[in-house]
């Protein structure tokens, strides 16, 4: 979730001063009413007629590809994490604590001196266990090795929740293998894409001239590793194949894998992980098929030349600076983002990404309001009890499927701000060895998901740092989770009004509430189960109506004649349109919210509709879009604004809609699930 944000975030921030000195704060414009384009009318385009003076003079940074709130406000927010980073590894502490953990792993990779010093000679015992495979068996044996660090390279393994059983933990095998964003690059053939191709092509033939290829070895190595990745990426489920939850689920006894696919040596994997598993679901079998064969014909030294390819793309941000310019060579053609990121906002990221819940602790201590975690607390609560009304109006489902619904909604498992238990890292860190403290926190990061295999999910487990931008839903634990980056403005602020923090943070949390019941979540019960509590009719009649939303989706161009793909964020695309009406019937329920007084001219339902367009302001270059368009499964920040509104009823009450208005819509199109 993420010219004046930017600028008003360091006082804006959730975690401001206590509400006691409310009576001190001067009174804040949380709806930037000047920088409204009256120009645009509302019904052609209200992203725009809120966010076009913004847009339109607001300069997105050469080091970013985006610009706004959503997750570029965690580029502001990054800054914060700066801030203590640079107090902490300016001074000793105890051996052992977080602040010598983090503080010691930022200052080993801010000094360059030292990690250009070794050049590629940290990475070099891995290439040398890859030469000196010399069969099959070896090659297992170093599959195994590396995913003890962390590289599901080939093998894709991971440890969660049984889909038919969520109370056990078990193994889990998903499709790798590729080095572009998703497997269609591999098959299309438009300019964009050819570039992208292209550039990862000549990235890969750099990482082999860098450790000491010439130029025609290492062009011939990047096309061998490429031929294979295309190799394995015609077996790839597409993403919109992926979101069909029950053909993704594929639970067998080892022992068959082992006869049905004796190449991959899964036993033989499984043992040298330490995981003593008699089954485990194939979420995607075609790949594992087609891994299979390519062991048996690709030649070991192709498939050597692989190894190495992906080892240095995995660990090239963490070498010297010839290889990090080659990352970043690539990376910028597929963002658009023509400077790198400063040293330090490269390495506040790693320490984020891999001592996340240390500096976390570190960051609520600092800048969280323990006010704002109840208040949201009780926003949460508001908007089930929303939920709970919507779902007993529903006139396309029976009462048996209704009680399901409610009976769901209320198990929900709500976090907030930052988790109950924090994670630990067992890790030392030496402050002069940045390669070795990444590769240790790699090995600490497999370990600890390798020791969830056969325990009862840990339902106080947190998915995400708590100074990260975002909000999610886990359909296996049945829990939403809002962290402590979230909980400020635009999305939330102690200060602002009811109809500005319900279209806000009250939008987000009707989002992953609807997350639940989207076309993924209906199909898993209370509990986190895979399975069906719904009557065969209910079902019919919420698929036709997802399947109009999925069409309604198709028809948005995003740029030019890229369309967004409907089937593919559908998810996101309900759970959208869902939350924008629980978190209104939420509002509606508050004494604001029956109220009627004008705030800066505008009344509560339109303070509310301008708070929506305000937390999906983002602007973002053509390249990371279309990026974005083929790979996530979210809509662009203007048709999360549009695409609901047009549904919304109070909002052709609020504003003066008219038809012949571009994005109007007569009554009987207004699409309704939630």
């Amino acid at each position: 979730m993420r010219k004046s944000i930017i600028a008003s975030l360091a006082v804006l921030i959730a975690c401001s001063p206590n509400p006691e000195a409310e009576k001190e704060v001067p009174r804040r414009q949380f709806i930037k009413v000047d920088e409204i384009d009256s120009s645009i009318k509302p019904g052609d385009d209200f992203f725009m007629h809120v966010n076009g003076t913004w847009y339109d003079t607001v300069k997105i940074a050469d080091d970013q590809a985006g610009v706004g709130s959503y997750s570029f406000l965690n580029i502001p927010q990054k800054q914060l994490l700066e801030n203590i980073l640079t107090e902490v590894s300016s001074t000793e502490h105890p051996k052992g604590s977080i602040e010598q953990k983090v503080g010691d792993f930022y200052a080993s990779g801010m000094d360059t001196t030292a990690i250009n010093s070794r050049g590629f000679t940290p990475v070099q015992p891995i290439l040398d266990q890859i030469e000196a495979i010399s069969d099959l068996n070896s090659m297992k044996e170093f599959i195994a090795s590396e995913l003890k660090s962390n590289n599901q390279t080939l093998i894709g393994l991971g440890i969660s929740p049984d889909d038919e059983n969520s109370s056990i933990n078990i193994v889990h095998l998903r499709q790798t293998g590729l080095g572009l964003p998703d497997r269609d690059y591999y098959f299309k053939s438009d300019s964009s894409t050819l570039g992208i191709q292209n550039a990862y092509k000549t990235y890969i033939a750099t990482l082999f001239e860098l450790t000491g290829s010439s130029s025609g070895e290492a062009a011939q190595a990047s096309e061998d590793v490429y031929a294979i990745e295309k190799a394995l990426a015609e077996s790839h489920k597409t993403r919109i194949e992926r979101r069909v939850v029950k053909e993704n689920y594929h639970k067998l006894a080892v022992s068959d894998l082992e006869k049905k696919q004796p190449n991959l040596g899964i036993e033989s994997i499984l043992g040298d992980l330490g995981l003593d598993a008699d089954s485990l679901d194939v979420r995607q079998p075609a790949y594992y098929e087609k891994l299979n064969n390519l062991l048996a014909s690709v030649s070991l030294a192709d498939w050597k030349t692989y190894l190495k390819a992906h080892t240095l793309s995995t660990y090239a941000s963490y070498l010297s600076t010839p290889f990090e310019n080659a990352s970043f060579e690539y990376s910028k053609v597929v963002s658009g983002q023509s400077k790198q990121l400063t040293r330090a906002q490269q390495i506040v990221q790693q320490v984020d990404r891999q001592l996340g819940f240390d500096l976390g602790q570190l960051y609520v201590k600092r800048y969280f309001n323990e006010d704002a975690k109840q208040r949201v607390h009780d926003l949460v609560n508001n908007l089930q009890k929303a939920f709970e009304q919507r779902i007993d109006k529903l006139d396309w489902m029976s009462d048996s499927t209704k009680a399901q619904a409610k009976e769901k909604l209320y198990a929900i498992n709500k976090k907030i701000g930052y988790p109950d238990e924090w994670r630990e890292y067992p890790v030392s860190i030496d402050r002069g060895k940045f390669f070795e403290n990444v590769l240790a926190l790699r090995k600490d990061a497999s370990r600890y998901q390798l020791e969830k295999f056969g325990k009862e999910p840990n339902r106080e487990e947190w998915g995400t740092t708590p100074s990260t931008v975002t909000a999610y839903y886990n359909p296996s634990l049945n829990e939403i989770v809002f962290p402590a980056g979230i909980l400020q403005y635009p999305y939330f602020d102690l200060y602002a009004d009811d109809a500005v923090n319900y279209g806000g943070i009250g939008m987000v949390i009707g989002h992953e509430l609807t997350h639940a019941f989207d076309d993924q979540g209906a199909q898993y019960d209370k509990d986190g189960n895979v399975k069906n509590w719904w009557t065969d009719e209910d079902y019919d009649k919420f698929k036709a109506k997802t399947q109009q939303l999925i069409e309604r989706y198709d028809s948005f161009t995003v740029l030019d004649s890229v369309h967004i793909k409907g089937a593919m964020t559908i998810g996101e695309n309900t759970a959208d349109n869902g939350g924008i009406y629980i978190a209104y019937d939420a509002f509606k329920l508050t004494e604001q919210g029956q109220d009627s007084t004008l705030i800066d001219g505008y009344t509560p339902d339109q303070r509310f509709c301008l708070s929506i367009a305000n937390i999906w302001r983002v602007k973002v270059r053509d390249e990371f879009l279309r990026t974005y368009v083929n790979t996530n499964s979210h809509s662009p920040a203007m048709w999360r604004v549009n695409g609901p509104l047009m549904n919304f009823e109070p909002f052709y009450a609020a504003f003066p809609i008219e038809a012949g208005d571009k994005n109007f819509k007569p009554k009987e199109e207004r699409i309704k699930i939630w």
